[in-house]
C-alpha cells in the first residue's frame, strides 16, 4: 500500500518549529529546512514564516493571555497544546487579515489531529472565550504593575528591560523593544568581485524585490527575500546586515594583507574582507566545525573568491607559529542586538549566560593579542547590546595590555554608524538607531611597536 505524503500549510510548519526551538534548535534552520522540503504557493511561504516569528516574539503577551483563559498551569500543559494556541491567538491579535474564526478553526483541527478531541476541546474552550472579549489583553494589562505591564505588552523579559531601561533611558527602550518585534529588513551586499556586478540593481528591480537603500556604499535592504533568493544562489549577492558590515570596514584590510577571522563562520564577514581586499592577499578563517568551515569555503568559490582558506579549530588555542598584520575577532556573544532576526533568543539570554560568554570572549581577546603583529590592527565585534561583552570587555582588555590602544579608522568615512561609546574606534549601534540595521558593537585597537 503506497502511503500518501500529506503536504504541510504554513500553521503545520510554524508549529513544528516552534517545538523544534523547545530542542534547542535555531528557529531559522528549522523553518529554512521545512521550507525547502515543502511546494508551498509563495503566500503560504510567507505566513509560515509570520507566523512563526510572531509566535515567538510575542510569547510573553500571548502567554499571559492564554494563561487567563487555560484552567491549568500553563507551564505543564502539552506544548503542542500550547505552541498552536500561541500561534492561533497571534493570529487573533496582530494579523488583521486573517479572520478568528479561521484562527479558531484550523487551531482546534491542528491539535485534534494530533493529539486527540480532548486537547483539540480545551483549544477550542480557550480560544472561544479570547475572540468573544472585544478587547482581551486590555482588562489583563490594566490589572499588572507597571514594570510587568511593560514586559507583558512588549514582550520582553522583565530583567533584561530594567537593564536597558538603566543603561539607555525610556525613549531609547521604547525605541529597542518596538525595533525587536518589528519584521526586520534583509540586509545584502552587492558582490563588486562580480564582471556584471552593475547590471544587478536592474534585475533586482525587475524582479520587484521592494528594494531600499541603506546608505551604505554596495548594501541594500529588503523585506522580500524569495525574490533575491536566485541572485543570492548564483553569488551576485549575500545576505548581510549593514551593521554586520562595520568591524569588515573599520579593520580597513589592504590588498596584500595576512588577515585571521578567527570566528568565521558563517563567512559574511570573511568573503566581504575578500572583497574589499579586491581577492589579494590571505585570509585564514577559523571555526571548530569542519561543516561550517565547507561552507565557508563553497561560499567563496562562488562569489569567485580564492584568498580565503579555512581551518577547523578553537580560535581560543589555534596557533600556527606566525602572527597576522589584521585580525577580525566576531566573538560569540548574546546576540541581544537581532532580537527581531532570532525572536527566540530573548527567552533564553540569562545574566549568567551573558556572563559565560563575557569569560568566553576574554579568553578569544587574549590569543587574538598574541597573534597580532606589532602594529597590527585587532577589530573585535559582537552582535551584542551589552555592556559586559563590549566596551566593558575592551576596558579590561586594555587594563591588562598597555600595549594595545583604541584608534579610529585612519581613512574609512564611518559617519553613518553610531558611536554611543567613549573610546576612539568604538561603535554601537542599537536597534532602532538606524532604519533596516541590527544592533551591534565593533572596537578598533593597534598592538604598539616593540620599542
Amino acid at each position: 500500500m503506497t502511503t500518501v505524503r500529506r503536504t504541510l500549510t504554513a500553521r503545520d510548519i510554524a508549529l513544528q518549529v516552534l517545538l523544534d526551538c523547545r530542542k534547542g534548535i535555531k528557529s531559522d534552520n528549522a523553518l529554512h529546512r521545512l521550507l525547502r522540503q515543502q511546494n508551498l504557493p509563495q503566500q503560504e511561504r510567507a505566513l509560515a514564516t509570520q507566523l512563526t516569528n510572531g509566535a515567538l516574539r510575542h510569547r510573553l503577551t500571548l502567554d499571559t493571555l492564554i494563561g487567563r483563559f487555560y484552567r491549568h498551569d500553563i507551564r505543564k500543559a502539552s506544548p503542542v497544546l500550547i505552541d498552536a494556541l500561541r500561534i492561533a491567538v497571534y493570529q487573533v491579535l496582530f494579523l488583521d487579515r486573517v479572520p478568528d474564526r479561521a484562527a479558531v478553526n484550523e487551531c482546534v483541527s491542528l491539535v485534534r489531529r494530533l493529539k486527540g478531541r480532548h486537547l483539540a476541546a480545551i483549544a477550542n474552550g480557550v480560544l472561544r472565550s479570547i475572540t468573544s472579549r472585544p478587547a482581551p489583553l486590555d482588562d489583563i494589562l490594566r490589572e499588572l504593575p507597571d514594570d510587568e505591564r511593560l514586559a507583558v505588552e512588549t514582550s520582553h523579559p522583565l530583567w533584561l528591560l530594567k537593564r536597558w531601561r538603566e543603561r539607555f533611558g525610556n525613549d531609547t527602550l521604547k525605541a529597542i523593544t518596538s525595533c525587536n518585534n518589528a519584521i526586520p529588513w534583509t540586509g545584502i551586499r552587492m558582490n563588486t568581485l562580480n564582471p556584471a556586478q552593475h547590471t544587478v540593481p536592474d534585475e533586482l528591480h525587475r524582479r520587484g524585490a521592494g528594494l531600499q537603500e541603506s546608505g551604505l556604499e554596495h548594501f541594500l535592504l529588503t523585506q522580500d527575500f524569495e525574490k533575491i533568493a536566485p541572485l543570492v544562489r548564483s553569488g551576485a549577492l549575500t545576505v548581510q546586515n549593514p551593521s554586520q558590515a562595520l568591524p569588515c570596514l573599520l579593520l580597513e584590510a589592504e590588498q596584500g594583507d595576512d588577515i585571521l577571522d578567527m570566528c568565521a563562520a558563517p563567512g559574511g564577514k570573511t568573503t566581504f574582507l575578500a572583497e574589499l581586499m579586491n581577492n589579494s592577499g590571505s585570509i585564514t578563517a577559523i571555526d571548530r566545525y569542519p561543516n561550517k568551515c565547507r561552507k565557508i569555503e563553497e561560499r567563496a568559490r562562488l562569489l569567485g573568491i580564492s584568498i580565503i582558506s579555512t581551518i577547523a579549530a578553537d580560535a581560543r588555542t589555534f596557533d600556527t607559529g606566525k602572527q597576522y598584520d589584521r585580525i577580525l575577532l566576531d566573538a560569540p556573544c548574546s546576540g541581544s542586538g537581532v532580537l527581531a532576526r532570532r525572536p527566540e533568543l530573548r527567552w533564553t539570554i540569562t545574566p549568567e549566560s551573558i556572563d559565560e560568554l563575557a569569560r568566553l570572549q576574554e579568553e578569544l581577546l587574549e590569543h587574538a593579542a598574541e597573534l597580532l603583529k606589532p602594529d597590527g590592527i585587532l577589530v573585535y565585534a559582537t552582535c551584542s547590546i551589552e555592556d559586559e561583552e563590549n566596551t566593558g570587555q575592551i576596558s579590561r582588555f586594555l587594563d591588562r595590555h598597555p600595549d594595545f590602544h583604541p584608534e579610529d579608522a585612519s581613512s574609512t568615512d564611518l559617519s553613518l554608524f553610531s558611536r554611543r561609546t567613549q573610546l576612539a574606534g568604538g561603535y554601537l549601534t542599537l536597534p532602532g538607531d538606524h532604519e533596516g540595521f541590527d544592533g551591534a558593537f565593533a572596537q578598533r585597537l593597534r598592538k604598539r611597536p616593540k620599542a
